[in-house]
């Protein structure tokens, strides 16, 4: 593994954006899910502190110093989420990725913009650090994909039973289904 803040110097302001995101996606499943634990725990709020003194404090934004913190908050999301899981957004965000090509990280923002009755919190927060950095999300997004798309989508994200049983326990196959899913993502 190598966290060298140096590597992200140059990167174009959205992508530095969308990858710090997903730092910070990982926090709040983590935490938010049922198989917290006091490691996933304690990992999740310290990345959750870098996350929001890079997107969020008076001196945030891209610079060494905060490209240095984000590292931090990076390895620290991913211990996180190794003593817990993912949940909705990055199931949702493998239906994009795998169906449609895009990218992780944005996937992610795309789906977890919508997400405020999983992580009401954590869309909030988010959409203040979109704001704060004048990065534009797409609107109606989904208009443009076919039926067969949302329904190929929603089948890549039903079948990751491990983010579901994290997201909203292991009665989860009573609460969530492909219409419902499909739903999630035409709000995209």
């Amino acid at each position: 593994m190598i966290l060298d803040p140096d590597l992200i110097e140059s990167v174009p302001l959205d992508l530095w954006f969308y990858t710090g995101m997903d730092t910070y996606i990982h926090c709040i499943e983590s935490e938010n899910g049922k198989l917290k634990n006091a490691f996933s725990q304690a990992y999740a709020e310290q990345s959750l502190t870098l996350c929001r003194d890079v997107y969020l404090n008076e001196n945030c934004g891209q610079n060494a110093v905060n490209n240095e913190k984000l590292m931090i908050a990076s390895l620290m999301g991913g211990l996180s989420l190794t003593y817990s899981e993912v949940g909705v957004c990055h199931a949702l965000s493998y239906g994009l990725s795998k169906i449609l090509g895009i990218r992780h990280c944005y996937a992610n923002c795309l789906a977890f913009n919508h997400l405020e009755d999983y992580y009401p919190e954590g869309v909030l927060e988010f959409r203040q650090m979109l704001l704060k950095h004048n990065i534009r999300l797409p609107e109606t997004l989904s208009k443009q994909w076919s039926d067969k798309n949302i329904t190929d989508m929603a089948i890549v994200a039903y079948n990751l039973p491990h983010m579901w049983d994290h997201a909203i326990g292991s009665d989860w196959k009573e609460k969530i289904n492909l219409d419902l899913i499909q739903n999630l993502y035409k709000r995209i």
